[in-house]
């Protein structure tokens, strides 16, 4: 399969590396406008890069004729539009998070793919880290019995320079809970099984990027945040952020609590933990299963193998061999929670997703 690349930044370089161990795939394009970012993608590509087209844009890639796949790793604003030429040319397309800015673009997108003939795929790795896939199956095949509260701490480090410094301002990223974050809505949508009712979170810019200026403003960004999310069937769920965290053992911990049983995941530990309900005063019986990952997939990315897991997912879905997982309205439903969650850290108030046509 032919793959093109838009976007040939820090995240389009790992699709490249994944790419690279993902069987069949011959990486035949490449599309940026910024020539510093083409050449860190023909680094990566090595001795592979000699047969590799390279484009302006994606009007350009998508006109060549030479792809059979596209990725879109472009910076959040710009996915409408580079998505366009792409649909226009009827190409199966896997856009990176968040699906988009803006919700009017996001609908957008939504009702182009679903006029499109081609796969269209949301790039949701974290569902596809072999611990948290893990946990999501024990929790749907009952483990917890039945799920009443979900949690998701993501404790990290700082947003990374990118090319442009586009990410330090919510004009471009949609926010912090828009751009960050879509991933762990995304999750507790699967998880939880039904939709986001209301949204309340606390966030603010406390403690990164405040001696930052770019062209004389600050960027504007939330670097710590809680948020809290009711459900329509009656689940409740949590994301506790920290972006000055770095120390951290794991940097994601997510715990799924029912009314028989708790589950914990622990990343980068590759740890499950199950604690069952025993009584009061009883014996734990607490059960840790380490969750192997295949190191070629540690190794090509820096999101636990994830990325390399979802690209054999979306290449099967191209070729006909297994259904699109991850759609453009799950795209659209996270932008729409982390939007609801922007809004309620400006406003101090709890945002109902029926506000935002939900």
């Amino acid at each position: 399969m032919r793959y093109g690349l838009v976007g040939t930044g820090m995240m389009g370089v790992e699709h490249l590396r994944n790419l690279a161990i993902t069987p069949g795939a011959v990486v035949t394009a490449l599309a940026d406008p910024v020539a510093t970012s083409l050449g860190w993608a023909q680094a990566t590509l090595g001795d592979r890069a000699g047969g590799v087209r390279t484009f302006a844009d994606a009007t350009a890639l998508a006109a060549s004729g030479l792809a059979d796949a596209v990725i879109v790793a472009t910076p959040n604003h710009t996915h409408r539009a580079v998505l366009e030429p792409l649909f226009d040319a009827g190409l199966p397309i896997l856009c990176e998070k968040p699906l988009a800015t803006t919700l009017p673009d996001a609908r957008w997108i939504v009702e182009r793919a679903a006029a499109s003939p081609a796969p269209f795929w949301t790039a949701m790795e974290y569902r596809y880290m072999p611990p948290l896939a893990a946990l999501i199956a024990a929790v749907h095949g009952g483990a917890v019995g039945t799920l009443r509260m979900l949690s998701i701490r993501e404790h990290r480090f700082p947003f990374l320079l990118k090319v442009g410094d586009w990410n330090r301002f919510n004009r471009n990223t949609g926010g912090t809970m828009v751009e960050k974050c879509c991933h762990f809505f995304d999750l507790m949508r699967l998880i939880v099984g039904a939709e986001a009712v209301r949204v309340y979170c606390s966030g603010a810019m406390d403690v990164n990027h405040l001696d930052e200026r770019y062209d004389g403003a600050q960027p504007d960004i939330i670097d710590n945040s809680y948020t809290t999310i009711d459900f329509a069937n009656g689940v409740r769920a949590m994301l506790d952020l920290s972006m000055f965290a770095e120390g951290a053992a794991n940097q994601e911990e997510v715990t799924a609590v029912g009314d028989r049983a708790r589950l914990d995941v622990l990343i980068p530990e590759g740890v499950l933990v199950t604690s069952p309900r025993v009584g009061l005063r009883q014996p734990k019986a607490v059960e840790r299963r380490a969750i192997e990952t295949d190191p070629l997939a540690l190794a090509a990315g820096s999101h636990h193998g994830s990325t390399f897991y979802e690209h054999q997912k979306f290449n099967a879905a191209v070729r006909g061999a297994g259904p699109v997982e991850v759609t453009a309205e799950d795209g659209l439903m996270a932008v729409a929670i982390g939007t609801a969650a922007e809004i309620s850290a400006r406003e101090h108030r709890v945002v109902e997703m029926a506000e935002l046509g939900f």
